[in-house]
């Protein structure tokens, strides 16, 4: 059977603020790879059902575009998700 983890708001929200500053550092450096990476783990901290199915970036110069195209919709799970455990 899986295993159902529950978060807090709290515990989520460090972790993704985290994630964040981290995501935001590399981008701003433009390191798109590593940027592109971590919104692969922010994507991974949400429930199932709100996960984007991202697709493995194998080429670095394809990285830059894999933030643009999923970068708002990640934020966007990630507000809804936030909505989520603030009502339970």
């Amino acid at each position: 059977s899986m295993q159902i983890w529950f978060i807090s708001l709290k515990e989520f929200d460090t972790i993704i603020d985290r994630m964040t500053l981290a995501f935001d550092s590399a981008n701003n450096l433009g390191q798109y790879t590593a940027a592109g990476r971590i919104l692969f783990q922010m994507n991974e901290e949400l429930p199932n059902d709100l996960q984007l199915s991202l697709e493995e970036i194998d080429d670095p110069n394809d990285a830059k575009s894999f933030i643009q195209n999923n970068e708002s919709a990640l934020k966007y799970a990630i507000r809804e998700y936030r909505e989520r455990l603030m009502l339970s």
